[in-house]
């Protein structure tokens, strides 16, 4: 092989520097690129042209390094190869990857600039490229902020554009013919006389040819599968129940485990009696772990009674003890000494304020601390042996995992091996990595043997790093029939201080979290201000579906609510007529022609409407609801929503309606409250969901009018809560300044 070859082999991604028509793709523009992770793990006969493609004697694996959470991140990134490489649907395997820095996000980093998503300024465009930057640095391998697809949809196309000319140029090489007169379908190679040669055939050959320089890639109106309805891989092994999760692994020679730790998060434990689970039936050890103990069984659930047999004396909670206490906590922050951010101030607020005199129009509005309170309760399969430590789980974070997995063990990481799996659910809650530290600690004191540890749904609830609380303060006034100013401030403990002290990551300036979703939207109120203030630090908290937007779409839009209604103003015609951003726009347009906002309603319905731009994507909602003796009935739900190109029309519905029907679940049922520092909701019965028969229709609508690629798992979520609420004001007159809605309303 030629050093050229070999160099080529290495390098990060395709070698491909630029697409052609110019556009430059940048993996050639930072000052060194990743080696490709496939070549430290290829078997006999196997061959790697990129970090995403491996081929051997069976044919063709496509790697998918983002987390499929139940989203669909495996069949789309896999698309996206499939497409350029002229791969049949299903005609490929599917593989995570081991983690590498060759998998780094660029999208999700850009989240933490303080860059309105509306500004395509010169500076708004570099920092997000900075971004980019920034996460090929640190090879920030992560799930998250809507960005799988938007980061994948350059990378992965080229990446599969790249290996099929590689196989090209292969096929030339063995048959001898030219270049141009070679076509692909369906993982071969065609000649001219209609010979095919199979990928798996001309791998290794291809693997010793230089990638090209630059590459084209096919045109929309060429594509076979994106832009059109495909069936997901997963979707039969999902739909008959064969699908194998985190939590179904089974390994030869597997011991069962669970751990119970101090449910005041942070708390110590001060004294564990063990010697009733010691003896308890199918019980291998009972070891201590940081904040608790873990019990070491023959099965999981002789392991759960077991640990239920430990008598505890667990410490104080390092926070304030009780729900009050903690929004207390929350709103004496509202001073300079807190002060985090104050992005947006248009106008001269005060004077505004100041002038309409009694006019001025207050409220204070809350949200709760919120669980993340996925399905499937997090788990992980750990075996330390012979200096080699494996990891089975499903993960956000892959590499954060493996360097905390080396510091805890004094293993090198190339000794660490993370098997990725497939999670039932997870709504941010597998950015952490507190549970695979536990199963470690676990196979630290019982080496040898694979052991299965599963928290119980009550540790589940209780262990959880919830989405924070937040109190907000609104000042407005209105003149002339319009809205005139608006004064948000928010405050709320901070998200990334939070996680980013549990990754070891640093956290520079304000935390834009705080006020996501809320400073950025595309209004141009004469008098416009919104401010950040950090509370102190109180109960752990972490990114949850939505992150920051989740609840601040909730307090921007119904106060935005009240002062149109106090103005006179029709909801949409207002919004319309304050809309800076034409993108967002069209969705609000959208939105109300979807639900016939102008024609009247019987009494005792209301519509209600809420916008929110985040993570890039403008959402409108429109909520009808009718007002029953019994409680409120949701009858209707529209969304439109802009994220440029649908790659996969099915899966974008599925997943514009479950964040609908997640925040309406939330908003009408959901909170976590403290007491004596431990969470009071343990399991689902404290902690519902949307049931089915309170589910509504909900019509969407992707408008497409732009050549961006967003993601949409997380956007559609922050309008519903204020939709909601704004609806019930327009049936019932009542105007609810708190969630959940069921302490103010009861619904059917």
């Amino acid at each position: 092989m030629s050093r050229i070859a070999t160099i080529a082999r290495r390098t990060f991604l395709i070698g491909a520097a630029t697409v052609a028509g110019g556009v430059a793709i940048g993996y050639v523009a930072y000052q060194r690129s990743p080696k490709n992770p496939l070549l430290d793990g290829l078997g006999q006969g196997q061959s790697t042209l990129n970090p995403y493609v491996r081929i051997d004697a069976d044919g063709v694996t496509l790697i998918t390094p983002r987390a499929d959470l139940g989203q669909g991140a495996t069949s789309i990134q896999a698309a996206l190869i499939a497409e350029e490489m002229d791969l049949a649907w299903g005609q490929f395997k599917t593989e995570p990857g081991a983690p590498s820095a060759a998998y780094y996000n660029g999208k999700v980093s850009a989240e933490t600039f303080p860059i309105a998503a509306a500004s395509d300024s010169f500076g708004a465009q570099l920092g997000r490229k900075m971004g980019d930057v920034m996460g090929k640095l640190m090879g920030l391998q992560l799930t998250g902020g809507s960005s799988t697809v938007s980061d994948a949809f350059d990378k992965l196309r080229v990446a599969g554009a790249v290996a099929r000319q590689m196989l090209l140029a292969a096929a030339a090489q063995q048959s001898g013919v030219p270049l141009s007169q070679l076509k692909t379908r369906d993982g071969h190679v065609i000649l001219p006389d209609g010979k095919a040669l199979s990928y798996a055939q001309l791998g290794a050959t291809a693997a010793l040819i230089s990638p090209p320089s630059s590459v084209a890639l096919k045109p929309a109106d060429q594509w076979r599968y994106l832009g059109k309805p495909m069936q997901r891989l997963d979707i039969l092994a999902k739909s008959t129940g064969t699908a194998v999760y985190g939590i179904d692994l089974r390994i030869a020679g597997m011991v069962y485990a669970t751990v119970k730790t101090n449910p005041r998060l942070g708390g110590a434990v001060q004294s564990f009696d063990a010697a009733l689970a010691e003896k308890a039936a199918g019980v291998i050890k009972v070891v201590s772990v940081p904040g608790g103990f873990g019990v070491i069984a023959d099965n999981t659930w002789r392991a759960f009674q077991a640990a239920a047999l430990v008598k505890t004396q667990w410490g104080p909670a390092p926070y304030p003890a009780s729900s009050e206490a903690l929004f207390a906590s929350v709103a004496n922050s509202f001073d300079e000494a807190h002060r985090d951010s104050r992005n947006r101030d248009d106008g001269a607020l005060e004077v505004a304020l100041k002038t309409a005199g009694s006019a001025v129009l207050q409220a204070q509005y809350r949200v709760p601390y919120l669980a993340h309170a996925p399905l499937e309760p997090m788990n992980a399969v750990v075996q330390l042996k012979d200096g080699r430590l494996d990891i089975w789980t499903g993960t956000q974070i892959p590499r954060f995992l493996v360097a905390a997995a080396a510091k805890l063990t004094g293993l090198a990481e190339d000794h660490i091996h993370l098997h990725a799996q497939i999670s039932g659910g997870s709504f941010g809650r597998r950015l952490e990595d507190d549970y695979v530290r536990q199963a470690i600690a676990l196979a630290m004191a019982h080496p040898g043997v694979p052991i299965k540890m599963t928290w119980t749904r009550e540790e589940d609830m209780t262990h959880d790093f919830p989405r924070p609380m937040a109190v907000a303060r609104m000042r407005g006034s209105v003149k002339d029939g319009q809205v005139h100013a608006y004064d948000l401030a928010i405050a709320s403990p901070s998200v990334s201080a939070s996680q980013s002290g549990r990754l070891n990551l640093p956290m520079p300036g304000p935390d834009i979290s705080i006020v996501a979703g809320a400073w950025d939207q595309p209004f141009a109120i004469p008098h416009y201000r919104v401010t950040g203030y950090r509370a102190p630090a109180s109960v752990p908290v972490s990114s949850w579906r939505s992150v920051g937007a989740s609840g601040n779409g909730f307090l921007h839009e119904c106060f935005f609510d009240e002062l149109i209604q106090a103005a006179g103003a029709d909801a949409l015609a207002e919004r319309l007529r304050l809309c800076s951003h034409e993108p967002s726009r069209r969705v609000l347009q959208a939105v109300g022609e979807m639900s016939s906002w102008n024609t009247p309603l019987p009494k005792g319905r209301g519509r209600g409407l809420a916008f929110t731009l985040s993570f890039g994507v403008p959402v409108a909602e429109v909520i009808e609801v009718t007002s029953t003796a019994k409680g409120i009935q949701i009858d209707k739900v529209f969304v439109a929503c802009e994220v440029g190109k649908v790659l996969d029309p099915v899966n974008f519905e599925s997943q514009v309606q479950g964040g609908v029907i997640w925040g309406l679940g939330h908003a009408i049922n959901c909170e976590i409250t403290y007491a004596d520092g431990v969470p009071q909701q343990t399991n689902f019965d404290a902690f519902e969901g949307l049931r089915l028969n309170q589910t509504p229709q909900i019509q969407v609508r992707a408008l497409q009018t732009t050549n961006e690629v967003k993601g949409i798992g997380e956007p559609s979520v922050p309008p519903a809560a204020p939709a909601l609420a704004n609806a019930i004001f327009a049936a019932t007159g009542k105007r609810i300044r708190e969630l959940p809605l069921n302490k103010f309303v009861a619904f059917v």
